[in-house]
């Protein structure tokens, strides 16, 4: 792919590696006020979606047969929790950056073009251990890919990642088991960066990437609710990427990796 504007955030709003809450796996807050978040980067996040979905719409684009119902039934969510700066009329939405789109075509495509975050649903099958990914709008990957996830469930989703153990599974299948209908959590990571790259795939058997001199810092708000009808998870992910220079020296003096 061509070179891409650097798309940065002029802050970061959450310090989770300071909260005890948040800084130890699978640790979760509630939602206070909108799941969905717009920040000042939306239009240029905006901007590439737009592009993803139009160059590389297999890639950022993955759905298992029989998700149409969870889909369609998350546009419905979606629409009905739009913020401020959006305004519906009718089969139309005019979002914050001046754009109009349509709500009457495929799910994940209209989602795409609303949303900032990324969007994951995972189903628990009859009979099955664990909640298996279902369906899949990824435009801003970190380091992995919806083809090698979707259809997986999620101890095998996690498999390349170390500390994600069969204690951790537990608990996190326990959550998704347990999460009522109504009720909206919230985590976040923290990943150091030598670029300001938001679509960044990678195979799980691609070489590890050798470390670099950190000058931006990922963090991906990631915020779990069940749908009241399908009973299926959203996972919707929500990423910033700051210069370290825009971290507050409260965030810089503890932030992992710099």
């Amino acid at each position: 792919m061509s070179e891409r504007p650097v798309i940065c955030q002029s802050h970061l709003p959450h310090t989770p590696w300071d909260d005890p809450a948040l800084s130890r796996m699978p640790g979760m807050r509630p939602v206070e006020g909108p799941w969905i978040v717009v920040d000042d980067a939306y239009a240029a996040q905006m901007a590439e979606r737009a592009r993803l979905m139009r160059d590389h719409r297999a890639v950022v684009l993955a759905q298992m047969p029989g998700a149409e119902e969870a889909m369609a039934e998350l546009l419905g969510a979606v629409l009905g929790a739009l913020a401020a700066g959006f305004r519906r009329e009718g089969d139309r939405v005019t979002c914050p950056d001046g754009r109009t789109v349509w709500v009457a075509g495929p799910p994940f495509e209209v989602i795409n073009g609303l949303l900032q975050e990324d969007i994951l649903l995972l189903d628990r099958p009859e009979g099955a251990a664990e909640h298996v990914l279902i369906a899949g709008l990824l435009c801003f990957p970190a380091y992995w890919t919806l083809a090698e996830k979707i259809g997986r469930p999620l101890g095998r989703i996690h498999a390349p990642v170390p500390e994600y153990d069969a204690q951790i599974a537990g608990k996190v299948q326990r959550l998704f088991d347990r999460v009522p209908v109504g009720r909206t959590l919230w985590r976040a990571n923290v990943l150091p960066h030598r670029e300001a790259v938001l679509h960044r795939p990678k195979s799980e058997t691609a070489p590890r990437v050798p470390r670099v001199p950190v000058r931006y810092i990922r963090s991906e708000r990631q915020t779990v609710f069940r749908l009241p009808v399908t009973g299926v998870m959203v996972f919707a992910v929500h990423t910033w990427i700051v210069p370290v220079d825009a971290l507050s020296p409260e965030q810089r003096a503890t932030c992992p990796g710099l």
